[in-house]
């Protein structure tokens, strides 16, 4: 993925995408964006998303703009 698709990503557009970790931790490596979390007040940026493991169902919630870093994630599952 180059840089400039990287750092056209959009959190409202975020929901169902799926990702790679590059570092996998505890078998957990391809996860799916299930929230993206509302902020507060109403009409602030989003700063966070909701993330779930797909081998063992868990979630953890996550700031959005950490899915740019490259040698963290990856877009799709690979």
């Amino acid at each position: 993925m180059t840089r400039a698709s990287t750092n056209a990503l959009s959190p409202k557009k975020l929901l169902h995408t799926k990702w790679t970790a590059v570092a996998p931790r505890n078998k957990e490596k391809h996860f799916l964006v299930t929230k993206v979390i509302e902020p507060v007040p109403p009409g602030s940026p989003v700063v966070s998303v909701e993330i779930e493991a797909v081998h063992s169902k868990r979630t953890r919630v996550i700031a959005w703009r950490e899915l740019k870093n490259e040698l963290q994630w990856r877009r799709g599952w690979v």
